[in-house]
């Protein structure tokens, strides 16, 4: 059997086991799935049909002695300068100081990496002497730790492709192989480890890419089909004409898109299955004011509403807003880490007896010392890193209430798909009339004086601002301007003219209550911070964003930063204070000043850093593929899930066609085997 330990294979002793092990291989299966992270082959083309950006192989003669120069701690930089087709070309190899003795002076090299068009520069990953063998094979290269080399891979792979062939079991079902012209299982392994072209390469490479998604999809369709059905008799009772009455006290209207993201909320609210839904919007878009009106619905139907939010900050912001727009008699208590004592003990009696309507707190709401009388609904805010194994805490904890997560953090159709696969989702693309969109300008940083001036001419016409630093004190890693230095040099500069606050993540809760409590008062009029102050804080007379080393912050943190001014009636500005080195910095810098639209920024920053970076792989639930991306692979990823939510819903892993599926889902997936009974 394929799950039987790597020791069977020909060439694995007790000593490889061990070095194998450290990488995660354990079992023959986990070894033929320990895919190639490259494909190393020497093909040469002309310069002129070089594409830019591209990997690409080229051969010339070194003209003259390479260069080498160090940098930082043991970085190096080396150059070697070559001829190629008449024409002088630069080839660049960092950390390889050694390589130098290789490149002499009149003799032929073939080097291989990405080319940049532009500079006539070549980034080399690998290189050899002399001219190279236009019949080279692909050869895959394995990333691996320890005394294990790459032609020891190829040979332990072969032999357990050879000697267990027949083990290899065929899960996709044989219409959708057809259908979308994929090989079979045994085919798509021995071409992902032995290509013999770069057709078979790609077609084995798609197999297995859709072959990811779609068990990943199922699993989210089989959650989200046990949510529904585990819950039956869960639908609450709305008053909607007191629901509209509350909605008519509103000092505004709400846009049409608030509308119908409410209005699915109160449909799922009133159906016999338990909701799971998604609300994102951008900042500024009317969240809470959706939020409020649903809760009050959820009251309305005698049920206790829990709201959940990451900091104390927002959870006293968000009573404030609940306090103002909710009836005198629906009552609201907070419950945060900092309620202790008498006061806390008498909070818990009244949500265990029923006597408190409304707790808005931090996640302390759902510890184990917390008893509901009848919870029927919880909004978890800003939670987009919230992930599906987290989610399913609540469910342990027996909390089968109506569960609303929000963020406003837009999020790509791609990233909502996969992260929140077993959620519905609703979404606010609009924003509220009368809104001024803040002016976002880029600054490079010899321009800090008049940036400066800027902001003080803001605070003499009664407004505030925020100054944002990645980091809090000096690093000897990263070249940034950090808070303590900036807080000492704006107090310095404006001294007897505007007060400077300090605000930071080592400050204790009361420390950070302190501080924005008196930025909010008017009191601090410039609040040096670093990105603590990007969820949730409200200060509608702050108008200035000024954010330094904005390069270093992506997309989605620099808009939710943005997003922090524009919230009273005047005229709000952001300003990028950055000198990026790299296209791709420069690239985030242009996107910012051209749009304020979070659903745009988050698509363009998926495209630039990728779904890891934006959410942190580990915090956010995201699945670590072997093979798809979730970038350049959305048409597969949406293929996936259609079929996924049709095999769900219709049952067909009970037909024989899918017999291999059914099976693979409960041993190696680990599907509890009653969702698909």
């Amino acid at each position: 059997m394929v799950d039987s330990s790597v020791q069977e294979v020909n060439g694995v002793g007790p000593k490889l086991a061990e070095v194998l092990d450290q990488i995660g291989i354990r079992s023959i299966e986990d070894l033929l799935y320990y895919f190639p992270n490259r494909y190393d082959h020497y093909q040469q083309k002309p310069l002129h049909e070089l594409i830019h950006n591209e990997k690409v192989t080229i051969v010339g003669k070194v003209i003259h002695e390479p260069t080498v120069q160090f940098y930082q701690r043991r970085k190096s930089r080396l150059v070697v300068t070559l001829r190629v087709d008449g024409v002088v070309v630069k080839g660049v190899l960092f950390n390889r100081a050694f390589a130098k003795k290789h490149f002499i002076p009149g003799e032929e090299v073939s080097v291989n990496g990405k080319w940049d068009q532009h500079r006539l520069q070549i980034t080399i990953d690998n290189y050899k002497q002399g001219s190279i063998d236009e019949s080279s094979p692909i050869t895959p290269i394995y990333s691996s730790k320890g005394d294990i080399k790459n032609a020891q891979f190829q040979k332990i792979i072969k032999n357990a492709l050879s000697n267990h062939r027949e083990q290899i079991i065929e899960i996709l079902p044989s219409s959708y192989l057809k259908n979308y012209k994929l090989p079979e299982r045994i085919e798509g392994l021995t071409q992902l480890h032995f290509p013999t072209s770069f057709e078979h390469l790609k077609h084995a490479k798609r197999r297995f890419i859709y072959e990811e998604l779609l068990l990943f999809q199922i699993k989210m369709q089989l959650y989200r089909k046990r949510n529904r059905e585990e819950t039956e008799g869960n639908a609450q009772s709305i008053n909607m004409h007191k629901v509209k009455e509350l909605m008519d006290s509103f000092p505004f209207a709400l846009t049409s898109a608030q509308q119908k993201s409410l209005s699915e909320i109160i449909k799922d609210l009133k159906s016999p299955y338990r909701m799971n839904r998604l609300l994102q919007g951008d900042v500024g878009s009317g969240k809470t004011a959706v939020a409020v009106i649903s809760l009050f619905g959820s009251v309305t139907a005698g049920k206790q509403v829990a709201f959940m939010v990451p900091t104390e900050i927002l959870a006293e912001q968000h009573e404030a807003s609940l306090r103002e727009f909710l009836p005198d008699h629906v009552t609201i208590r907070r419950l945060t880490g900092s309620v202790k004592g008498k006061r806390r003990k008498a909070i818990l009696a009244e949500i265990a007896d029923g006597n408190c309507d409304v707790v808005i707190g931090t996640h302390a709401l759902i510890q184990d010392d917390v008893h509901f009388a009848q919870l029927g609904y919880v909004i978890i805010d800003e939670q987009h890193r919230f992930g599906v194994q987290q989610r399913n805490t609540l469910r342990e904890k027996g909390i089968l209430a109506d569960i609303l997560f929000m963020t406003a953090t837009p999020i790509p159709r791609t990233l909502s798909i996969t992260a929140f696969g077993d959620m519905d989702v609703s979404k606010i693309d609009q924003m509220p009339k009368g809104r001024k969109p803040i002016e976002t300008y880029w600054v490079k940083q010899n321009m800090f004086e008049r940036t400066v001036n800027f902001i003080y001419k803001e605070i003499k016409a009664g407004a505030q601002a925020y100054v944002i630093c990645p980091l809090i004190e000096e690093s000897d890693k990263l070249d940034i301007q950090n808070a303590l230095d900036l807080f000492h040099q704006l107090q310095e500069v404006l001294i007897g003219k505007a007060t400077v606050g300090l605000m930071h993540g080592r400050l204790t809760t009361e420390e950070k209550e302190e501080v924005m409590t008196n930025f909010s008062e008017n009191k601090i009029q410039i609040l040096v911070s670093t990105t603590v102050v990007e969820v949730g804080v409200n200060v509608p007379n702050a108008t200035v964003m000024m954010i330094q080393d904005a390069d270093r912050f992506g997309l989605s943190q620099l808009h939710q930063l943005r997003g922090r001014v524009g919230r009273g009636n005047k005229q709000s500005y952001c300003i990028l204070v950055a000198d990026p080195k790299g296209e791709n910095g420069k690239e985030r810098m242009r996107i910012m000043t051209e749009t304020t639209d979070g659903f745009v920024l988050a698509e363009r920053d998926l495209e630039l850093r990728g779904p890891g970076d934006i959410f942190g792989v580990k915090q956010s639930g995201l699945p670590e593929f072997k093979l798809a991306d979730l970038v350049h692979d959305y048409r597969a990823l949406e293929t996936a899930r259609t079929d996924a939510i049709e095999i769900v819903a219709n049952e067909k892993w009970k037909l024989p066609e899918f017999q291999g599926l059914m099976d693979y889902l409960i041993n190696e997936i680990k599907i509890d085997s009653k969702l698909l009974n």
